[in-house]
C-alpha cells in the first residue's frame, strides 16, 4: 500500500496536496483555477480528494486517486475558495 499523504482540510473538502518543483516535468498542465497552462518545469501543486466522495472513512491511496489528480498554479490553489 502507498504511504499516506498529509491531508489539508478546507471548506471544499479534505485534500491531499503535493507541492512539485517542476524539475522533473516535461509536459504542460492546464490549471483548473485559471484555465491557463502550467508550462513544463514550473513549480506548482497537484491535489486530489483525500477521501472517496461516498465515504469519509476510507482514505484514497495515491494510485487509486490518479483519475482525480489536478495540477494547479500554487496561487490558484490557495485562492480557489475566492473563485466560487
Amino acid at each position: 500500500m502507498a504511504a499516506r499523504q498529509p491531508v489539508e482540510e478546507a471548506a471544499d473538502g479534505d485534500w491531499v496536496v503535493r507541492p512539485l518543483t517542476g524539475a522533473g516535468s516535461d509536459k504542460s498542465y492546464r490549471c483548473p483555477g485559471c484555465d491557463q497552462l502550467i508550462p513544463p518545469r514550473t513549480p506548482h501543486v497537484v491535489s486530489w480528494p483525500a477521501y472517496a466522495r461516498d465515504s469519509d472513512l476510507d482514505p484514497w491511496d495515491t494510485d487509486s486517486a490518479a483519475d482525480w489528480r489536478r495540477h494547479w498554479h500554487t496561487a490558484c490553489w490557495r485562492a480557489r475558495d475566492r473563485r466560487r
